[in-house]
């Protein structure tokens, strides 16, 4: 019988956390709670259940890459036998049968390093947000270059290459995906459902802080691996700026020569964006109006994400590491 370990992070996430945990406890799971600072009872339910908990540091900055290296390591402390760990984040809770489909799929095929399925939207129709969130999961079958933050992989795997890259605040998966990648290991999507996400936005305020957050790994993307083969997130965070800032400066600075015909010539530019988003996610399967709903939040959302980039550009040049970017409310637990 091959062994798991389950790590999950979280940071206040009150009822989600508990079904979290009652998704993974399972015989023969060994589970472990890593938690980032909370002040909602968090790590009191976790002892509650049995569950291990490993408390961060509060003196030195939280991430979610550092919460999972933390994980493991306490893993390969008690466990040392441990051949694949599940990571999941504490808003999601883990579908039944995902387990054993994924260890299935690594035995079967040695040379995956990460194996993944279909995350979901628990409450998709709660809010738009949440509804974008649910389409942004649905990505393609097979062989990916990156994964997300649910996903089971090979021990072994992450050892060679060292784990996450504690300093992430964002983008962390992706970024380990590259050294496993260039390791000689394989990224692999499965036609299986594996957890059900709880992203709780209600409010366009939440949207815009993670989508910010998400410039911001893009930016910091570039900085460590643009340069390299991959020319990771180039292609996107050049598309961010063209968008979110370039086009708008130049139709600003020759709105009063061309009596305001940039303006409109902009305007149709994002038409187009529009469309072309629109078009992809319908083809794929989704409804008008939500492939609607979701081309309209991509044109949007460049603004933000070029603020996310601008802010990295900034500390970077200040020396200074971001802290976490919170858009969650808390919930409580129960």
């Amino acid at each position: 019988m091959h062994s798991i370990g389950i790590v999950i992070i979280g940071r206040n996430e009150g009822e989600r956390l508990k079904k979290c945990l009652l998704s993974a406890i399972a015989p023969g799971n060994t589970v472990v709670y890593v938690d980032s600072g909370s002040t909602d009872g968090s790590v009191e339910l976790a002892h509650s259940l049995g569950v291990a908990v490993v408390e961060l540091d509060l003196s030195i900055p939280f991430t979610a890459a550092r919460g999972r290296n933390a994980g493991l390591e306490y893993l390969l402390q008690n466990r040392p036998d441990i051949e694949f760990v599940q990571f999941v984040d504490g808003d999601c809770l883990i579908v039944e049968g995902w387990l054993e489909n994924a260890v299935n799929e690594l035995i079967k095929q040695p040379q995956v390093a990460v194996v993944c399925g279909r995350r979901r939207e628990e409450f998709p129709h709660d809010s738009v947000y949440n509804l974008l969130c649910d389409v942004e999961w649905n990505t393609p079958i097979g062989e990916a270059d990156y994964c997300g933050g649910d996903s089971m992989m090979r021990v072994e795997a992450l050892k060679q290459v060292g784990g996450f890259n504690p300093k992430l605040i964002a983008g962390e998966e992706p970024e380990l995906c590259i050294r496993l990648r260039r390791n000689g290991g394989k990224i692999l999507r499965i036609n299986t459902e594996m957890t059900r996400h709880d992203a709780h936005i209600t409010h366009f305020n939440q949207w815009w802080k993670r989508t910010l957050r998400s410039g911001y790994g893009y930016a910091e993307g570039v900085w460590l691996h643009g340069r390299s083969p991959e020319r990771h997130w180039v292609k996107e965070s050049r598309r961010i700026w063209i968008w979110g800032l370039i086009l708008p400066l130049l139709a600003a600075i020759a709105l009063w020569p061309t009596k305001g015909l940039s303006l409109v010539l902009l305007i149709a530019a994002y038409g187009y964006l529009f469309y072309r988003v629109y078009r992809m996610i319908y083809l794929r399967g989704c409804d008008r109006q939500t492939a609607m709903f979701y081309a309209l939040f991509c044109v949007i959302d460049k603004f933000p994400m070029v603020q996310g980039q601008i802010k990295f550009h900034i500390l970077r040049l200040l020396k200074r590491q971001s802290t976490i970017v919170e858009y969650k409310g808390v919930l409580s637990s129960s």
